[in-house]
């Protein structure tokens, strides 16, 4: 039985929006990759700046890592992606699973985008596919679609260890919500049943954090812990039952803060709208639409 390697995982958590930043890699000076990168946004002054990002600018260049890859895990919802400005500092190739172009489509209608943004996913540099490969140095990720969030979400596994994005959080978190467009609860639970399915030491890191009873927030599980405590998704619960619970709950759920400004952006593969005559970019608020 072949030993899977153990990768390199730096981890950088984002506080104003709760999100895991990941970096990967084998050792010093090699190639790493990049998982789920943050740009800062304040809603109320519509100004960006790059914080988050410049500390895994920091990270990266201290150890002297070459970018290879810089991944999303789906078009979040929370929070507006760093990956151009990482790209533009440290090179690399923008990745996203290929199913983006149903996201895309859906919400060019959402924001009643014109013919300039095309809905082929060519915002990205490269669109995995289920079950797809990508090396870097002598490490590889192999790409698991896990719909149900969204309709196009992938989480990936490097060596022992999977970066789950918003499929699964911690045990007494849950599971993410599935009342996004093109979200689906019962999708979820199989996407969820997949990951689970995996040996029980199997390292599972989140995308986010929201942890309760004051606890510290970690981005880091396993498959033995999920299964035996996520108050959602326990073994035991039923895939009816999850549905029941997870469509209830989400019918309580406000929607995120930066939906409207991450959606736009994420989809853009983190690009910004085209400036205008007067070189300002400008985001749409559709009003009474979601």
């Amino acid at each position: 039985m072949t030993t899977k390697p153990t990768p390199l995982i730096k981890d950088f958590f984002d506080p104003e929006t709760w999100t895991y930043t990941y970096v990967v890699y084998e050792r010093e000076g090699a190639p790493c990759a990049i998982i789920d990168s943050v740009l800062n946004y304040d809603p109320k002054s519509g100004r960006t700046s790059t914080k988050s990002a410049d500390e895994v600018i920091a990270f990266v260049k201290a150890h002297q890592l070459q970018v290879d890859w810089i991944l999303e895990t789906h078009a979040h919802a929370d929070h507006l992606t760093a990956a151009p400005y990482l790209q533009s500092h440290l090179g690399g190739k923008l990745v996203i699973g290929d199913h983006i172009t149903h996201v895309q489509e859906v919400f060019k209608g959402v924001f009643n985008l014109d013919d300039s943004f095309k809905a082929d996913g060519a915002q990205f540099d490269y669109l995995l596919k289920e079950g797809e490969s990508l090396a870097f140095g002598n490490l590889s990720l192999k790409a698991l679609f896990v719909p149900g969030h969204t309709p196009a979400c992938m989480a990936y596994e490097i060596g022992d260890a999977i970066f789950v994005g918003d499929t699964l959080f911690r045990p007494d978190v849950g599971t993410a919500r599935c009342d996004f467009p093109g979200g689906d609860a019962k999708t979820l639970y199989r996407s969820i049943q997949k990951i689970l399915s995996y040996p029980g030491q199997t390292k599972l890191y989140m995308c986010h954090d929201y942890p309760p009873n004051n606890r510290p927030a970690t981005g880091v599980s396993t498959v033995a812990d999920e299964k035996a405590n996520n108050i959602h998704v326990h073994d035991g619960v039923t895939e009816a039952q999850f549905v029941q619970m997870r469509t209830t709950r989400d019918n309580t759920l406000e929607m995120p803060t930066l939906i409207l400004p991450s959606i736009q952006v994420n989809i853009r593969a983190g690009h910004f709208p085209e400036a205008e005559s007067n070189g300002v970019s400008y985001l749409k608020i559709p009003l009474n639409a979601l």
